[in-house]
């Protein structure tokens, strides 16, 4: 099957970009493994986009993308990308199931959460460990929660986590967190957020559900225990870019280097999202990648 513009991932990038490419008359296939939205669908809240609306959380934001996408003619597909062939004026996406060519290919799968490596890591998560804020976080109910990271992203489900908490701490190697001003004023003025700062989780021990943690401190290496059954933790340490499909194409600490318009160092191939190579990862500067792509790969097809 060939389509004028295929676009791998539909996130805020992917469904941008599909959304413009349609809009130029061009035959446009998103393929998505998972659900509309990526990493932003599974957020409890999203904040500072212009255009959100009230009580926006991921999920909403999420329906409302997709379905002006379907509106707009982009055809979204749900299957899992194996193999992609990007040399050449055809491009082929491998699926399990079916293959789809196409002139224009736009990346835009994103990035997995990036893990810890600690011990008890994988065999708790989902019994406390590794656990989603806008899924899990009213489960937890009146326990103690944990979030492992000071960035905006963490620091955001930090607040909105603490509304269920008995207690939230934030656990941060850094000597201060690394958010934007507003969260840093929200935390200050929480009755139930504690900071641990220049500190690591370390590893996490229990069987059905966490029983206990360990902090070691950056600034002497001490190891602290804590005793706290059924707590859930939430650990937000950055992404992984999805680019191991990518080996046509060059890397750069893992993100795929583009140029002004997108394109990466295969001709008629685009990366655009968290997966390249940018100063800032925020939906906005997504959607505008998206935009940006879509224009120039139908402006050249």
């Amino acid at each position: 099957m060939q389509y004028d513009i295929v676009i791998i991932g539909a996130g805020s990038a992917g469904i941008s970009a599909g959304i413009y490419a349609v809009s130029r008359g061009k035959k446009t296939l998103i393929i998505e493994k998972d659900m509309v939205g990526g990493i932003i669908g599974k957020v409890s809240t999203v904040t500072h986009y212009s255009g959100i609306v009230e009580k926006e959380t991921g999920k909403t934001f999420a329906d409302r993308m997709e379905k002006q996408a379907i509106k707009a003619g982009v055809e979204i597909i749900y299957e899992n990308v194996i193999k992609v062939e990007l040399v050449g004026e055809i491009k082929t996406i491998y699926t399990e199931n079916n293959s789809y060519q196409t002139r224009k290919v736009i990346l835009a799968n994103g990035g997995t959460a990036r893990k810890l490596g600690i011990p008890g890591e994988i065999e708790l998560t989902g019994k406390g460990m590794n656990l989603n804020a806008a899924k899990d976080g009213q489960a937890y109910a009146g326990k103690n929660m944990y979030v492992v990271g000071g960035a905006d992203g963490a620091v955001k489900e930090a607040i909105y986590l603490s509304k269920f908490a008995k207690t939230l701490t934030i656990i941060h190697f850094e000597e201060q967190l690394g958010c934007i001003a507003e969260f840093k004023q929200k935390v200050k003025q929480s009755n139930n957020i504690k900071l641990m700062l220049s500190s690591r989780l370390h590893a996490v021990y229990g069987e059905s559900q966490v029983e206990r943690l360990e902090i070691i401190s950056e600034k002497d290496g001490r190891i602290e225990t804590i005793e706290d059954p059924g707590c859930g933790i939430f650990i937000y340490a950055g992404i992984i870019p999805n680019t191991e499909l990518y080996t046509e194409l060059k890397l750069e600490d893992g993100y795929i280097p583009v140029n002004d318009k997108m394109e990466t160092s295969i001709s008629g191939v685009y990366a655009i999202g968290d997966i390249r190579v940018k100063q800032i990862r925020q939906v906005a500067t997504a959607v505008a990648d998206g935009a940006i792509a879509a224009i120039n790969a139908a402006m050249c097809c």
